[in-house]
């Protein structure tokens, strides 16, 4: 690789004080060094902010309170790198993460790259890949990423000038709002390359967006995850094609549920 592009880590932050430190050092030690690391402070009430300035990133400041989707449309409209990855601020990647992932995208000129990745709480979601492939047909990205079962948005590395000319945004208002962005992205995509070596490492932590018990909190939950699950059928529907693991391909992604083995 001639020059390193710039990659823009966009990292949404309410109140994690506690996990603010672990994901920015994460960030800095990586072995990739042309990051331009974007902590979006979501109006929080703690010290998140305070501490993000400790480290030599960009920190923007929303007065209030505004949620996850508005904070990466704002990462979105700010970042300047070529290439653009959304990190939550509770997890991290291995070290080689986006020398990895910026070697493989770039060697194919492929508008998305997908890693590897590690789910705590639901080890079968796991998933890694043994070598770099290119996928261009429509069923091949999604059968390879099983993006309308897995919608996690941190899985991919994104060029930047395809999320802006498809107008990709995240739906503001809304929980699990990464699953439509993920699932139209991979549906656009000219190319899709998935990348070995790369883990993203999503932890469980009790009073997650996906896992506080607040009763009206689970009701919207529930709700926004039945309008994203809609939508993405609805969307197939009129585009003519199946969603592999969902409508087609259902034995291959329950074998893979049966066999994954964990790292």
């Amino acid at each position: 690789m001639d020059k390193e592009p710039l990659i823009s880590v966009i990292i949404p932050v309410y109140n994690g004080e506690k996990y603010i430190r672990t994901c920015l050092e994460n960030m800095l030690n990586q072995s990739y060094k042309n990051l331009e690391i974007i902590v979006i402070n979501d109006g929080s009430q703690d010290r998140s902010a305070t501490i993000s300035e400790e480290y030599p990133v960009q920190v923007i400041h929303l007065a209030q309170n505004q949620g996850l989707s508005a904070a990466r449309n704002i990462g979105i409209d700010t970042a300047k790198g070529a290439y653009i990855h959304f990190m939550d601020v509770d997890d991290t990647v291995n070290l080689d993460y986006y020398k990895e992932m910026a070697a493989a995208v770039i060697k194919t000129d492929a508008d998305i790259a997908c890693g590897g990745m590690w789910n705590e709480r639901y080890r079968y979601k796991s998933q890694r890949f043994k070598k770099i492939k290119v996928y261009t047909s429509l069923h091949g990205r999604m059968k390879a990423t099983y993006v309308g079962k897995f919608g996690y948005v941190w899985r991919y590395l994104f060029k930047t000038d395809f999320l802006k000319r498809q107008n990709l945004r995240f739906e503001e208002g809304r929980f699990v709002e990464d699953l439509i962005f993920s699932f139209l992205a991979v549906y656009y995509a000219n190319k899709l390359v998935v990348v070995p070596n790369t883990t993203y490492f999503y932890y469980y932590w009790e009073n997650s967006i996906s896992t506080v018990q607040d009763k009206a909190h689970r009701e919207k939950y529930l709700r926004d995850l039945m309008h994203a699950r809609t939508y993405i059928r609805n969307f197939a529907h009129e585009h003519n094609f199946k969603i592999p693991g969902i409508n087609s391909d259902k034995i291959p992604y329950a074998w893979k549920k049966f066999v994954v083995r964990h790292f």
